[in-house]
């Protein structure tokens, strides 16, 4: 999973030397007419970056554009140390890729977009309400929602375990290649309260983190906003102490009773490997987890089922990790990385890659849900059919902290604010206590 953080000016200035060693991969094409330089996530599946690289070389040669591409691991953090680093130097690449919150941390050095969203809006429709919030900033598109990277964290679990144990029929529910059917309505996060106690009785544990990294944050997110606790409103106004905080926090008390005893100490790997080892009846992921058991447990994967998040009061809620395309205000070629942008966001691109890496990436678009990979893709046939948000599902793509000021919602983000909420519920906090603890949290945010 990609990891983002708030850098401080010092880490900034550090990030620097960082960024100047980074490995290049020049794509060049002769006689060309100028130079764009764009710097990708270096992906998982490394498929992915092939295609990225053709498909860059495709659009170099037709425009006579020398396109030098480099692809930049997230591993050490080292894409958003590079981002900083050009951000502050005002130099280096004309195009980057730009994870979660960066956006909005740079948004006084990226070059409008919204010519460009306009035309993409206008041929593919709306994005998901993920991106649009994470990409928009003040009213104006910073950057262009991408697909390489995009991932959902909707739940993944093992069929015959929910089924034998929880009575939980997944096929039924989501069936390969089809609508969701009326049993889904019984998806409910009562329903996943009674699944995960029925799991740990098994030994088969729900695998769902309460530590600070994107995956625990991004699942307790989906569950507040499930239950409609906003523990910030768009106004920046705390409103911790509102009913719905309330209901969500009674429930978090029932839940954090049947996850991992270690469940605070979790980081973004941490529930792979229980999924992975066999160990876990359920985690909250993109098809990262499922895909390596493709390879090292495939007795897991034809047991595996990716499928929309419970329904609360308010609604169902999916987490959503978004990367976008932005440009630089001080490259020197603004138009052709537009261009070049514009011609990778294209649907026949998009489809091309989201292939290769098994369904992986999703598209902002809700129009290209239809791609044909989430369907054959297996085993088994249709495992990852309802990773993508379908008009059945009725869900809507979540960012963690939405719709707080952005400004104040990637601190509490990075912090960790809501699952550390249910941390302290499992340590034996109260509700009250753990109300409070939030209440001076986001006052130090906002201070």
């Amino acid at each position: 999973m990609t990891h983002t953080y708030r850098l401080t000016r010092r880490a900034s200035l550090k990030a620097a030397v960082a960024g100047a060693v980074l490995p290049l991969v020049h794509i060049r094409t002769g006689h060309a007419a100028g130079t764009v330089s764009i710097a990708f996530w270096d992906h998982w599946v490394p498929e992915g970056n092939e295609v990225m690289k053709k498909q860059c070389a495709a659009w170099g040669a037709k425009n006579q554009v020398d396109v030098k591409a480099d692809f930049v691991t997230s591993v050490g953090s080292k894409n958003i140390l590079t981002i900083a680093a050009e951000a502050q130097a005002k130099a280096g690449h004309d195009v980057q890729q730009l994870p979660g919150w960066e956006v909005h941390n740079h948004a006084d050095s990226l070059e409008p977009m919204d010519d460009v969203m306009k035309r993409l809006i206008g041929q593919y429709g709306p994005v998901a309400a993920a991106s649009e919030y994470l990409h928009k900033n003040k009213g104006i598109w910073r950057a262009v929602p991408a697909s390489a990277g995009n991932q959902n964290k909707g739940p993944c679990g093992r069929i015959s375990v929910l089924k034998e144990v929880a009575g939980l029929d997944l096929l039924k529910m989501y069936p390969a290649g089809a609508d969701a059917t009326p049993d889904a309505e019984n998806w409910t996060y009562d329903t996943m309260l009674k699944a995960a106690e029925a799991c740990q009785k098994a030994k088969m544990t729900f695998a769902i983190g309460l530590g600070t990294t994107p995956d625990s944050v991004d699942t307790a997110g989906a569950i507040f906003a499930a239950f409609g606790a906003q523990v910030m409103n768009e106004k920046g106004d705390i409103t911790v102490r509102s009913d719905n905080v309330r209901q969500v926090l009674e429930y978090g008390q029932q839940l954090v009773k049947y996850l991992p005893v270690d469940a605070v100490s979790y980081d973004d790997a941490s529930n792979n490997r229980a999924l992975i080892s066999g160990q876990s009846a359920l985690i909250w992921n993109p098809p990262s987890a499922w895909a390596v058991a493709r390879r090292d447990a495939p007795k897991v994967a034809e047991d595996c089922w990716t499928f929309p998040a419970p329904k609360g009061p308010k609604g169902r809620f999916l987490p959503m990790g978004a990367f976008s395309w932005g440009v630089w205000n001080f490259s020197k070629n603004k138009t052709a990385s537009k261009e070049l942008i514009e011609f990778l966001s294209q649907r026949e691109n998009v489809e091309a890659r989201c292939s290769v890496t098994l369904g992986y990436d999703v598209p902002p678009f809700v129009s290209m849900t239809d791609f044909k990979v989430w369907e054959e893709a297996g085993p088994p046939k249709g495992s990852v059919y309802h990773y993508p948000i379908r008009k059945s599902h009725n869900q809507v793509s979540h960012v963690a902290l939405a719709p707080a000021p952005p400004e104040i919602a990637v601190q509490a983000y990075n912090r960790g604010t809501l699952a550390t909420m249910f941390a302290k519920l499992q340590s034996g906090q109260s509700v009250k206590a753990v109300q409070d603890w939030a209440q001076d949290e986001l006052e130090g945010f906002t201070r």
